[in-house]
């Protein structure tokens, strides 16, 4: 496709079409390759269509019953029915039944517990029973909490030097110490940060220079040097940069126009590149990235939690950071 064919807008109701058809390809390889992560898809696709002002084009009460299906005995919840629990498939669903004021649902204090006993000595934690570390997980901890109000259970002061002590030279963040920076950690670390009050440990000017070096001459975002652009680097960057309120070192317009060439005129999505597969996963992450720079109408997103601001604003949750240097709508 030639760049004059390509969309230069975004097509609001092809990706509509395109989220809500997911659920009716139960019969196709990529829906049973996904099946252990299922509730990850839905927050990714159901959030976007709350981005796009259309939540209640979702069955909300199919929705809430499937969440409350995975909540597992020790607390936590599962990516999928009868599978086993984890951090990263319990942030979602925390996130989801927040969209859909459906936390009284749960059993909140059994998930507190459970988030709780994930935190290890040295102030890290592990997303399972199987103890893997990465930050990832302190970051999906240290959200649950703080969305339900209950960052006090967990020793916070570790939380924050565990993290610290995965800062590289460059002003990046890895996945443990030692392991080279990379976008989708510094978003973990920088929020996790953020929650806890703790911005002191970023150095935001060196940190804002590695995330600008992101930006390749196409206008794309990439994770790591020398790597590809890709759309989910549309959050993960934007999001890092709109914390630290380095926003304005990017080019917006030209990332805007990457955005718009990685979608799927014919059938909506969003794939990580032009002339790929769209997939949900891009098509949330693309919208993310476009409701950070303040694309039209769009809801506004929380860089912090991932979430529309105005769910978090309903629930008094405090968003100091919120009068970051953003673009006004276009």
């Amino acid at each position: 496709m030639t760049d004059e064919a390509k969309p230069t807008d975004l097509l609001y109701d092809k990706h509509r079409e395109f989220i809500i058809g997911l659920d009716k390809k139960k019969d196709s390889f990529e829906y049973w390759v996904t099946e252990h992560l299922r509730l990850n898809g839905m927050y990714w696709g159901i959030t976007a269509m709350h981005l796009l002002k259309t939540l209640d084009q979702i069955n909300k009460t199919e929705t809430i019953d499937f969440i409350v299906a995975c909540q597992q005995e020790n607390g936590g919840f599962s990516g999928n029915i009868g599978h086993d629990a984890h951090l990263l498939y319990t942030l979602s669903a925390v996130q989801l039944l927040l969209q859909f004021d459906s936390l009284d649902r749960i059993n909140v204090d059994k998930l507190v517990d459970y988030v709780k006993a994930l935190q290890q000595e040295d102030g890290s934690f592990v997303g399972d029973e199987w103890k893997e570390v990465d930050t990832r997980f302190s970051y999906c901890a240290l959200c649950c909490l703080a969305l339900l109000g209950k960052l006090d259970v967990i020793n916070k002061d570790k939380a924050a030097s565990f993290i610290e002590s995965c800062k590289n030279f460059d002003g990046g963040f890895g996945c443990i110490p030692g392991a080279e920076s990379h976008a989708g950690q510094v978003f973990t670390c920088v929020g996790a940060l953020t929650i806890l009050g703790r911005q002191d440990i970023i150095d935001r000017d060196l940190l804002g220079w590695w995330l600008s070096e992101r930006q390749v001459p196409g206008g794309g975002l990439n994770g790591r040097p020398e790597k590809k652009p890709d759309v989910c680097y549309s959050w993960w960057v934007l999001s890092s940069l709109c914390m630290i309120d380095r926003l304005h070192w990017i080019s917006c317009e030209k990332l805007k126009t990457f955005i718009f060439h990685c979608q799927d005129s014919e059938t909506g999505g969003i794939a990580d590149r032009p002339g790929d597969e769209p997939d949900v996963f891009h098509c949330y992450f693309g919208i993310g990235g476009l409701s950070l720079m303040g694309y039209c109408d769009l809801l506004h997103i929380d860089p912090v939690y991932a979430l529309p601001v105005p769910t978090l604003l309903k629930y008094n949750i405090s968003l100091p950071w919120i009068n970051y240097r953003m673009p006004s709508r276009s």
